[in-house]
């Protein structure tokens, strides 16, 4: 067994074996929130998915920089393996956060500004993705799908510091009796963001080996369609 094959299965297992640790100290160990009770565990999971959708768009829009400026299978492979896999943890916050605002707003949606620009990083990314999937592959949509990766990242700060900013009405966590967080709190917090980056690690480095493979298969397939031309 090849030496990258086994860091792949110790990170799985290691990012397997912390999301399990992280679940139960979320449900058995971190004290119950003051105002929101119980809907604010979802702030364990909630805060480091919008971190690794961050980070899933960041190496997309980096390895499209890159592909613009120098294009390569692997520069190309990589940028669309950020997106999916940034998507699919944007898709998770934009469905948690409901879950978590209606308790604390009474409503599953307003347009709070940090709501509202996740919703336009995701609709940016996620017209990268169909993109991507509906049109026929070549170097012209490539170039194309690179942009707009690289123009999507600057809504990351965006996204980030705009309650600082605009203020709005994301709520904050404080622990029975105030205070902030509390000690086991931040303990859990800490042990979910590690988990939760070592499943982003784990799901960047498989979707990138997929989309190598797609890449070689297709060249294969043009090597064929042309020597099947230069016989006719």
């Amino acid at each position: 067994m090849k030496s990258s094959q086994l860091a792949f299965y110790a990170l799985t297992a290691a990012a397997s074996v912390l999301t399990l640790a992280a679940l139960g100290l979320t449900f058995f160990y971190a004290p119950t929130e003051l105002t929101m009770g119980v809907v604010q565990k979802i702030f364990y999971s909630h805060v480091p998915a919008a971190l690794c959708a961050y980070a899933g768009f960041i190496v997309a829009s980096a390895a499209s920089m890159g592909y613009l400026l120098r294009p390569r299978a692997g520069l190309d492979a990589v940028a669309r393996a950020g997106v999916e896999v940034g998507l699919l943890f944007c898709v998770y916050v934009l469905i948690s956060g409901p879950i978590w605002g209606y308790k604390a707003w009474g409503k599953a949606w307003v347009w709070d500004p940090q709501l509202t620009a996740t919703f336009v990083l995701f609709l940016m990314y996620g017209g990268y993705f169909l993109l991507r999937v509906f049109s026929p592959p070549g170097e012209r949509i490539r170039k194309i799908a690179s942009a707009l990766a690289v123009f999507a990242v600057v809504n990351i700060p965006i996204v980030h510091y705009s309650v600082q900013k605009w203020g709005g009405l994301h709520p904050t966590v404080e622990r029975e009796g105030g205070g902030g967080l509390a000690p086991a709190m931040k303990t859990t917090f800490s042990l979910s963001m590690l988990a939760f980056l070592l499943l982003f690690a784990v799901l960047i480095w498989l979707s990138i080996r997929v989309k190598m493979r797609e890449t070689r298969v297709e060249e294969l397939y043009l090597d064929v369609e042309d020597l099947a031309r230069s016989r006719s």
